[in-house]
């Protein structure tokens, strides 16, 4: 009796002290404006929040958890109860002063909850999901409490479970020369841990771009296969301490899934510019898009060099023949790596003997400027940095002043260092190196934006940190590289794939414009080694990889040889009032048409992998009832990237009107190119 008495009373205490066990539990839903796409999120056992998404009725991401580990707190990881959950609708309209396509529409339903954990003194956070028909974001926000002021984070707990099988095409992160791996196709299963965008194609068709916006503050997000089709998030490490350390209230970046039914709905996805904040400069009619040429592509072809010397590219005679050269066929720029004092060093991965305010004898930057000026032209300043942030930030205020004074109102900057090799100041005088992805490291690159704009100078940088639609809230941040651009078709060691730009559009090119330096009309790099293209898919590259700010990047002497395909370089513009995907696939093929902002212009770019395809081409997108002349520029009928016949093109007209439809016959390695203007 006593016994039976004891365990009841052991098993009763047990029974009191024991948490309490949640059932899963729905706790909400929102539906995109449309019902295309639909996301629950429940409680599910042990109070730990999780949710999921259907692209209409059917699973894209199942049930994935939410969450935190912190390293100042327990971790943001279970007994989670709702304590307010709201529901609301936008639609508006805003103008981009330069983009893809003038007007955006901004249309989601936002779902908020507000959680709280009462096992830990009441602390809380909360989550809103925006939900539009191409796709959702998600971010967590922090608010201002007693128990939680100061948020170290040592990683997140988000989760990204894709449903089904499929394809995916990933850069791997963490790596030496971060975002400049080639793309690689795996099934999904078979992913590392990924950079952003990361696309996926699953066995439905159904097309998924994970990726994140308004990157502020913040470590960037790599994605980490845990198991099977289960990706975690995963910050870049700090060198110094937890991935991310903000004081409170503040909003993480937004998680974000571009979800479309083809690869050409991805790219038509305006989700990672809404997601951003408004246009916080004010008037921004200083910056100006534009193409420009210049100093660069003779030194990676080893025609000349950054350093001081008998091949010094940067002097004052080669530049001043580049800027008649640029006057002389409606080019805005011209670019001059090599100008400045610190290229005799080792200065990649290193960069302290830098100025950015002195310039090599040979060089006369107050006497080039002026000259340039009076031509109708612009020097494009450059500051290369060798990775060494701490050196710049003592300098940049000075750059930028300089550059002011003397009219030169965009720079091209470089971080070129290997992965967690860049130098960032630490207290005192010390220094630490860490990623360019890192916390810091996104501080550094948007105080070099928002400084530079009190200059009315545009950025476009160069090994940057990725792009998450930063533009649309400080519009002088141009473009950036963030991949592997034409240089490696110079260096041959190895060169870009045969299909690398139909990847960049369906996977880089989803994060914002790409500074890619097309027009290589020589098809060739160091000691003559062909590239992977045709002539046609080199003017092809103007229209599909954007960029405001453009560099038609090859030799003088290969403009002044091929005027047919350089007709087209110097007609093409870079600001559009339009853009249409017409059809692609990923990694295969792509085909895109833009209006242009500032005539009826339309302008189509197609391209091909290493095989030879035949397109349709619809001209539905014309206006109706207008007749057009069609310039276009065509691989040639024996056209080959893979033998001496990629210097094949045709370049013919016709006219032709919103009714046609041109066959776009393409050349292993090949594309095409048109101009289409309105008949007077």
């Amino acid at each position: 009796m006593h016994i039976k008495a004891g365990l009841i009373s052991a098993i009763l205490a047990a029974s009191c002290l024991a948490p309490p066990v949640w059932a899963d539990e729905l706790v909400a839903s929102a539906a995109s404006p449309n019902n295309i796409l639909n996301v629950d999120v429940r409680i599910e056992t042990g109070g730990k929040l999780a949710y999921a998404i259907k692209r209409r009725g059917e699973d894209v991401i199942t049930w994935s958890r939410l969450g935190f580990i912190l390293t100042n707190a327990p971790k943001f990881d279970g007994g989670f109860s709702l304590e307010k959950k709201t529901l609301a609708s936008h639609d508006d309209t805003w103008e981009q002063p330069w983009g893809e396509r003038q007007f955006v529409r901004n249309h989601y339903q936002e779902l908020r909850l507000d959680l709280v954990q009462k096992d830990f003194r009441n602390r809380r956070i909360a989550v809103v999901f925006r939900v539009y028909d191409d796709g959702v974001g998600f971010r967590y926000e922090f608010p201002k409490q007693e128990q939680l002021k100061d948020v170290k984070i040592s990683d997140e707990l988000t989760e990204f479970v894709v449903a089904k099988p499929g394809t995916a095409w990933w850069q791997v992160a963490g790596e030496v020369a971060a975002l400049e791996h080639p793309v690689l196709k795996t099934p999904v299963r078979e992913v590392g841990t990924a950079n952003t965008p990361m696309t996926v194609k699953t066995e439905d068709g159904t097309h998924i771009a994970f990726h994140e916006a308004a990157l502020v503050d913040y470590a960037s997000m790599w994605m980490r296969r845990v198991e099977g089709q289960k990706f975690r998030a995963h910050l870049t490490p700090s060198a110094t301490g937890p991935a991310v350390e903000r004081r409170a209230p503040f909003s993480t970046p937004w998680r974000t899934m571009q979800i479309a039914g083809d690869a050409a709905g991805l790219y038509m996805s305006d989700l990672i510019l809404n997601l951003n904040e408004p246009n916080k400069l004010g008037d921004v009619s200083w910056v100006k898009p534009s193409k420009f040429v210049g100093v660069w592509w003779e030194m990676h072809l080893n025609k000349s060099s950054w350093g001081s010397g008998a091949k010094h590219g940067a002097t004052t005679a080669n530049t001043r023949r580049w800027i008649d050269f640029a006057a002389a066929n409606g080019f805005r720029g011209v670019l001059v790596e090599g100008w400045n004092i610190g290229w005799d060093s080792n200065w990649a991965g290193g960069g302290a003997d830098f100025s950015f305010t002195k310039s090599y004898p040979d060089f006369d930057l107050p006497a080039l400027s002026a000259y340039a000026i009076s031509k109708g032209v612009r020097l494009i300043g450059h500051h290369e940095t060798g990775g060494n942030v701490a050196h710049y930030e003592k300098q940049m205020d000075a750059g930028y002043k300089l550059y002011a004074r003397h009219g030169i109102d965009s720079i091209k900057s470089g971080y070129v260092t290997d992965a967690g090799a860049a130098l960032f100041a630490g207290p005192g005088n010390s220094t630490h190196f860490a990623f360019t992805d890192s916390q810091e490291a996104s501080r550094h690159f948007l105080t070099a934006v928002r400084e530079a704009a009190r200059y009315r100078i545009a950025i476009d940088t160069h090994e940057p940190v990725k792009d998450t639609g930063l533009r649309r809230t400080y519009p002088n941040w141009l473009s950036r590289e963030g991949a592997r651009g034409m240089e490696y078709n110079a260096w041959g060691n190895p060169i870009n794939s045969v299909d690398h730009e139909a990847n960049l559009v369906f996977t880089r090119m989803l994060s914002g414009p790409m500074d890619y330096t097309p027009g290589i009309l020589s098809l060739e790099g160091v000691d003559g080694k062909p590239i992977h293209s045709t002539q046609a898919k080199q003017l092809a590259n103007f229209v599909l990889i954007y960029s405001p700010i453009v560099m038609a990047a090859d030799l003088i002497e290969n403009y002044e040889k091929y005027p047919a395909a350089f007709k087209f370089i110097k007609d093409v513009p870079t600001d559009w009032a339009d853009t249409r995907v017409i059809h692609g696939a990923v990694g295969e093929y792509a085909t895109i048409a833009r209006k242009d902002r500032r005539s009826a212009d339309w302008y189509v770019g197609s391209v091909t992998d290493g095989a030879a395809r035949t397109l349709s081409l619809p001209l539905g997108f014309l206006a109706p009832g207008q007749r057009y002349v069609a310039e276009i520029y065509r691989d040639g009928d024996q056209a080959d990237y893979r033998t001496a016949r990629r210097f094949d093109l045709v370049a013919e007209q016709r006219t032709v009107d919103a009714n046609d439809v041109l066959q776009l016959k393409l050349a292993p390695g090949g594309g095409q190119a048109i101009r289409l203007s309105p008949v007077p």
